[in-house]
């Protein structure tokens, strides 16, 4: 696999890539990007429990190295929807340091993850399972914004889901009437903003022109500086979160894996959009290790956790971004309106943040995939209604570690229904009478053959015990395994206990069809030695000649 970011091997190979035409698009392409990413990064940040400036910083520092080191063409990375939750929960318990700290950890987990080539493995996560913790995330961040939305100006407001719902319902006689028409007017542009517009998404639109209606009019609305006081512009150097001790990481790293977990699948997630959108392949390893190094980076400068977009990452194609110039382009453009800009951005009304991120929520939420797989198998609709209802219920960490451990057991479930192993005495001895070269009546009465169907795992080994309890009234057993791709330690374990027991009854085994890769488990397993290369036979007709020489005593065997 290759680990070279995708950006070198395309000036490498593809110089045609980076004409002055083509980069122009590219810039173009990121500075459209930026105006998309301003206002979220301030939304999210502020929904987050930080300040603006940090989430402003995490697209700036991890939206360029994203786009530097990763494996994608058009991947545009910077604080995500995904991750409020997790950084509002991490913050309470551990404070900022924490955060940062986490952050920092599950950088350097999520680079270790591309190094040992991992990439791969994070896309077997169930569909079910990455669409209920979306949607419950998505869910969540929408009850966040409640307060700031209707202008109710609670404090100390539970984390807990229905707690926090029965505490709105309790003081809806205090909403403010004039937040209330703001944030309505904010989802109203966005809503209907032109899409042929593009210069000027319609998010950005949104907040220019509610942060100057709230300012003329003199409205008695919240604002980003009349909620957190000035906002500071000032860069920082990078510095260490903290001291890191040992019993530091040891009190983080369930946050931190949480962290890399669920940056490495959004990140991965994003790209495998992005390859289905411009029709090129991603480097899945090499993604990881840019997000890894985007998170440490994020975290020295203070700022959240990183992962790809997929909004931005559409947004930057949709405008005819193909190389990584275009997302280093928008941390670039997102710098300079950090450093001009921040003066005004303290006038932007909360709730018109407030109504950005009810948008995202609706994005994330994914309610058509929701709905369309209610249509599938009854396993994988309790795996996304579990899933969806721990996130919302309980939290992200509960709901993935039991939807997997639930699609896993229903896995196990259904393939073991799929797993077959039936007895085949009546077609093979049809089969038997046609043939001059073995004794019929021997074989009838003296032989059984089994068919095994499916892979022999540890889910289907009590399956094969228990067909094979009336072994004792022959004196040949064959088990036919040419529909056997794979054996696990499980699976050997039944078969050698049925080994052992036509040992112990006086019954010899034959194994008849056996693919390479079982047979290299036989071997690793040293089973070939004791059960004897002579009873293992390439098909049937070899199996019931030899199953016939073993019965009458006669030592012919043909290969």
């Amino acid at each position: 696999m290759n680990l070279l970011p995708k950006l070198v091997t395309l000036w490498r190979n593809h110089p045609e890539e980076f004409t002055p035409k083509r980069m122009c698009k590219d810039i173009t392409s990121g500075l459209v990007v930026a105006c998309v990413a301003l206002p979220l990064s301030i939304a999210l940040a502020i929904a987050s429990g930080v300040t603006p400036e940090k989430g402003l910083l995490t697209a700036i520092v991890a939206g360029f190295l994203i786009s530097l080191l990763g494996g994608s063409r058009v991947q545009i990375g910077g604080p995500t929807g995904a991750f409020v939750v997790i950084v509002y929960g991490i913050i309470q318990e551990f404070g900022l340091s924490g955060l940062l700290t986490a952050t920092l950890m599950a950088g350097i987990f999520l680079m270790l993850m591309g190094l040992f080539k991992f990439g791969a493995f994070i896309k077997f996560i169930p569909y079910p399972v990455t669409t209920g913790f979306t949607s419950g995330i998505a869910v969540v961040l929408f009850s966040t914004q409640i307060n700031d939305f209707l202008g109710l100006h609670l404090t100390d407001i539970p984390s807990d889901f229905f707690a926090k719902w029965n505490l709105y319902f309790h003081h809806l006689s205090a909403v403010n009437w004039e937040t209330l028409a703001v944030g309505l007017l904010t989802l109203a542009i966005i809503i209907f903003w032109p899409k042929k517009w593009k210069a000027l998404p319609g998010s950005l639109a949104a907040l220019i022109i509610t942060t100057l209606a709230v300012k003329f009019a003199h409205l008695d609305v919240a604002t980003i500086t009349s909620t957190f006081g000035s906002v500071d512009s000032t860069l920082v150097w990078p510095h260490m979160p903290g001291e890191i001790t040992l019993a530091t990481i040891k009190k983080l790293l369930p946050a931190s894996l949480t962290i890399a977990f669920l940056a490495g699948i959004e990140s991965l997630l994003s790209a495998v959009v992005a390859d289905g959108m411009i029709g090129k392949k991603h480097r899945s390893n090499m993604e990881l290790i840019a997000t890894g190094a985007a998170n440490v980076a994020a975290a020295l400068f203070g700022g959240l956790p990183a992962t790809g977009a997929i909004a931005r990452t559409a947004t930057n194609i949709e405008n005819g971004g193909r190389t990584p110039i275009a997302g280093m382009a928008h941390a670039i453009f997102l710098l300079i309106m950090m450093l001009c800009l921040m003066q005004y951005i303290g006038l932007i009304p909360m709730t018109s943040l407030a109504a950005i991120l009810f948008m995202v929520a609706y994005r994330m939420s994914g309610w058509r995939a929701f709905r369309a797989l209610f249509k599938a198998p009854a396993s994988d609709v309790a795996i996304l209604l579990v899933t969806f209802g721990l996130t919302v219920a309980a939290d992200l960490v509960v709901a993935i570690e039991f939807g997997l451990v639930l699609a896993a057991v229903l896995f196990m479930k259904r393939m073991s229904d799929v797993y077959q192993i039936k007895n085949m005495d009546d077609d093979i001895f049809d089969e038997v009478h046609q043939k001059d070269d073995i004794d019929t009546k021997i074989i009838t009465h003296n032989v059984s053959v089994y068919e095994i169907n499916g892979p022999f795992f540890f889910g289907a080994a009590n399956v094969f015990v228990d067909s094979l309890e009336n072994h004792k009234e022959c004196k040949v057993l064959i088990l036919r395994m040419r529909s056997v791709p794979a054996m696990d330690a499980t699976g050997f374990h039944a078969l050698e206990s049925i080994f052992n027991s036509c040992q112990k009854d006086g019954v010899q085994l034959i194994l008849s069809h056996v693919q390479k890769p079982v047979l290299k488990t036989l071997e690793k397993y040293g089973f070939i030695k004791r059960l004897g290369k002579d009873h293992i036979c390439k098909n049937i007709d070899i199996s019931l000649m030899r199953a016939e020489s073993i019965v009458s005593g006669r030592q012919h065997f043909l290969e």
